[in-house]
């Protein structure tokens, strides 16, 4: 039995006779041209065609094809005797022992036209007539394997040999490829490779185990990391939190302080490495329509990963919530189209040279579903707080720990379907719907009055004057109109200030 090929049987070799066989002589003319290798049996019995045995399944080798018979016998090797009745051909010096078995030949028309694989000539020189039967059926199949394989190896040496001397050959030669493939410093993949060393993903776990993934991005070399509220909210208090950089070391890190009304947080790295790299913050306020974006996140947890789109609008009133039932965050927000999905909350917004304009912080979405355990999903509405206005929270929270609001000191109506932001008229005493020492109060604005306009921006609606107040410091002096039994009316406002969320 063959170890390297197991389950195969080798085949069986004929039974020696009793007796070593007696030679025939050789006659005087050959018989015509039989196949040189073919083997000999006695012309007194009849040959049945064996078909080789089935092989167990598993084990079937390789099929052989039938080698091509030479056209002639080989010089040193005598031609096959014709068949004589009673001794079988010598084989060695001596006729013994008989010859082993071999592969046998085709008839001598070296093709499918010849005579029966496998049968001996007749006494007349010529092969019997083909049996019926599987023998020819799978004789047939070989033979047309044969075919071919010969035709096929043909066309292949000859395409070779073309394509050897040149000549013909359908060969596309590449150009060579550059050593070292370098990328443009302004180009997309540039920029992502220079901001990506400064974008963390931030992972939040309550005391409970809840938590949830975020972004944030190096916003000092002290180690502050700079994010979305909403990311973090989950572990303000005696939570844990984790800031992983796009190479993969993992540091711990706390927070100094939240702005929920922002949605603007800053963390800190407890023990910072070294060397860390702030990215360069942009001018939000010079922001055009249709500037290129990259937005860099984990959505889904899918950390580092960069998207890009143009902003699509500026200045979008959006008050957004994170879902858990708290007071909602108001921006007047840059609107993009580059994919942002839940994940990516807290990261930067680059412009074209790299720089943030913004934090990534809100989506609309057409609806629930999807990837991500049933989140919501980009449909190309994103909105990030512009960074002119997070860098000021962010510097009052690394200074205090608390934020900073500009106010004006009325209630506004959030639920109103009139075209403005109308002043609240119940549900409070008068003083605490407009405080008559606040800002608005101190102008002659009263309960009922609508205001259509802030400084240079139109107000449509409660969130949209929100947002609007929020764009600016307190101690700035703001134009502000409103309408009261359908007249307009312009006033100067000194803005107030509120220290804390309530």
């Amino acid at each position: 039995m063959s170890t390297e090929n197991e389950g195969t049987a080798a085949p069986t070799p004929p039974a020696a006779p009793s007796a070593p066989p007696v030679a025939a002589p050789a006659p005087e003319t050959p018989a015509p041209a039989p196949a040189a290798e073919a083997p000999v049996a006695p012309a007194a019995e009849p040959v049945t065609q064996q078909l080789p045995p089935t092989p167990a399944s598993g084990t079937e080798p390789t099929q052989q094809i039938p080698p091509t018979p030479a056209p002639a016998p080989a010089p040193g090797y005598a031609q096959a005797p014709a068949p004589q009745a009673s001794a079988p051909a010598a084989h060695g010096a001596e006729g013994w022992p008989p010859p082993p078995p071999v592969v046998p030949a085709y008839g001598s028309g070296g093709g499918h036209d010849g005579g029966t694989w496998g049968a001996p000539p007749t006494a007349d020189g010529f092969p019997p007539a083909k049996p019926k039967g599987k023998g020819g059926m799978i004789a047939a199949v070989l033979v047309a394997a044969l075919l071919a394989g010969g035709v096929g190896g043909g066309i292949g040496f000859w395409a070779a040999e073309r394509s050897e001397n040149g000549v013909g050959s359908t060969t596309v030669a590449a150009g060579n490829t550059p050593k070292d493939l370098k990328r443009e410093t302004g180009s997309i993949a540039g920029l992502a490779a220079g901001a990506l060393p400064s974008v963390v993903t931030i992972e939040a776990s309550a005391g409970d185990g809840e938590g949830g993934t975020g972004t944030g991005f190096v916003y000092d070399q002290q180690g502050h990391i700079l994010t979305n509220n909403h990311v973090v909210a989950s572990a303000a208090n005696g939570g844990k939190l984790s800031a992983t950089f796009s190479d993969g070391k993992k540091y711990e890190a706390e927070v100094i302080g939240r702005a929920q009304g922002y949605d603007v947080a800053v963390l800190k790295l407890k023990n910072p490495p070294s060397g860390l790299k702030p990215l360069p913050l942009g001018d939000s306020d010079k922001v055009a329509v249709g500037d290129s974006t990259i937005a860099i996140g984990a959505p889904f947890g899918l950390s580092n990963t960069v998207t890009t789109g143009i902003v699509s609008a500026k200045n979008r009133p959006v008050a957004s919530g994170d879902g858990s039932g708290g007071k909602n965050s108001y921006m007047s927000a840059l609107q993009t189209d580059a994919s942002i999905n839940p994940g990516n909350s807290g990261g930067p917004l680059l412009d074209g040279r790299g720089a943030v304009i913004g934090i990534n912080s809100a989506i609309q979405s057409a609806g629930n579903g999807g990837f991500g355990g049933g989140q919501a999903g980009s449909i190309g509405l994103g909105f990030a707080i512009p960074v002119n206005q997070a860098k000021n929270v962010a510097e009052s929270l690394i200074k205090t720990g608390k934020p900073v609001y500009p106010i004006i000191s009325v209630s506004v109506d959030l639920q109103s379907k009139t075209d403005g932001a109308k002043i609240s008229e119940q549900g409070a005493p008068a003083n605490d719907l407009v405080d008559p020492n606040g800002p608005a109060g101190k102008a002659g604005l009263k309960p009922g009055d609508v205001i259509t306009r802030f400084g240079d921006k139109p107000i449509d609606s409660g969130p949209t004057l929100i947002s609007e107040i929020w764009t600016h410091k307190p101690g700035d002096v703001v134009k502000l109109t409103y309408l009261r039994d359908g007249k307009p009316n312009t006033v100067d406002i000194t803005l107030g200030s509120r220290v804390g969320d309530k």
